[in-house]
């Protein structure tokens, strides 16, 4: 992969037509050693929010070895790269064919599941081995999320207490998880879930072996600042320490957003201005997803690139290139109201689902992917950013 000192240095050299990619590899470092640092127990990174072979690579380096997927297709790709990795199947629908694969050719011994016929169909498709580790993934409120993911996922209140019994008699280690949502911008999520453990553990009498507090941890944008990740460090160690159980079940959590959003940028190029309308060259069909649904706001600056910068700002709306009305992102964007045609912006914390989402719908895809120096627009980690989202 070809390496810039900064996105400024892409733009210079290349002046790309199509939009660009960029991974920051150290941000990636740093967002892995503060979770190993501070997050008392085993992390899983969620593959699913960035797949690249780069940037698995450098989670690796980073220090965490033990992935979370969602697929047959991301075990491979994992194996590939991490060949004695350890990976935790947390879908909790699979198909029989890909339990048996993941089982029987890739010695995949943890598996999620929320329904008595999801571990039937786990029992019979492992031929009832006997060396399992099951998690029964229960379902929490997602009120504090910005991505609710309580509808799909997560065995309700009325089915979990008999189905983590069961669970419990056909694996050799059991655990419990939740999922607060994606980008969870409140702490009092976490303590909400486990407490409902909590009333789990006390009502069936069985303490679990593994503890999954799932991901949701929060990165930054322009429209949503969470506290500090201190703050859901702290929140998470007082409601484990209140369950006060007589043996302390392996924790675990599945960051993925947090990980890795602050290691990509997009660089999109101005087709046309219409007056607070940009119509740029990447979009909802192509990394851009996220601006459209959920219309999460990106920060976005404007390259200088030999051009004078306007002072004055302005609000502005994407719109990508593909043909479909869809194609559009209400942001609010916030350029100098001097930009127009043949301009670039940047747009920052694309590492999380900006490669995973893209098509190539109208034909329009770009795999330009460099890596780049400079920091990213926005930093949950900075010290100095750190400091102001802080709860007293």
């Amino acid at each position: 992969m070809r390496k810039f000192k900064s996105v400024d240095d892409v733009v210079s050299e290349l002046r790309p037509v199509d939009s660009v990619y960029c991974i920051r590899k150290n941000s990636i470092k740093t967002a892995c050693n503060w979770f190993n640092k501070n997050f008392p127990g085993e992390v899983l990174y969620a593959v699913k929010t960035n797949p690249h072979e780069e940037v698995i690579k450098e989670i690796k380096n980073g220090g965490i070895d033990k992935f979370d997927i969602a697929s047959i297709e991301e075990i491979k790709i994992i194996k590939k790269i991490v060949p004695d990795a350890e990976c935790f199947y947390m879908n909790t629908i699979k198909s029989r064919e890909h339990i048996r694969e993941a089982y029987f050719n890739y010695n995949i011994k943890n598996y999620a599941l929320d329904t008595k016929d999801e571990l039937l169909k786990i029992i019979e498709a492992t031929e009832n081995a006997q060396d399992l580790n099951l998690f029964v993934r229960i379902s929490i409120s997602n009120e504090h999320a910005e991505i609710d993911l309580s509808k799909k996922f997560g065995a309700l209140s009325s089915e979990v207490l008999g189905l983590f019994r069961l669970t419990k008699a056909h694996s050799k280690k059991v655990g419990l998880s939740f999922h607060v949502g994606s980008q969870c911008m409140h702490p009092i999520s976490y303590t909400k879930g486990i407490g409902e453990m909590g009333n789990i553990i006390k009502k069936t009498n069985i303490i679990p072996d593994f503890i999954n507090i799932g991901g949701g941890f929060p990165t930054i944008y322009p429209d949503l600042r969470p506290q500090s990740l201190n703050n859901y460090i702290f929140e998470i160690k007082k409601a484990l320490n209140n369950l006060k159980l007589e043996k302390q079940p392996a924790l675990m959590c599945e960051p993925g957003r947090a990980l890795v959003a602050e290691s990509g940028s997009t660089i999109v190029k101005v087709v046309l201005r219409k007056k607070q309308k940009l119509y740029i060259n990447d979009g909802t069909y192509g990394s851009l997803f996220d601006a459209g649904f959920p219309n999460i706001v990106f920060p976005a600056r404007m390259i200088q690139n030999g051009r004078i910068i306007s002072k004055k700002l302005t609000a502005f709306n994407f719109y990508g290139p593909t043909c479909d009305s869809m194609d559009y992102m209400k942001g609010p964007f916030i350029l100098p109201n001097n930009i127009k045609e043949n301009d670039y912006i940047e747009l920052g914390q694309l590492g999380a689902y900006g490669i995973t989402f893209r098509t190539k719908f109208n034909g329009f895809f770009s795999d330009q992917i460099f890596e780049v120096e400079d920091k990213a627009i926005m930093s949950m980690y900075e010290k100095e950013d750190t400091k102001k989202y802080l709860v007293a």
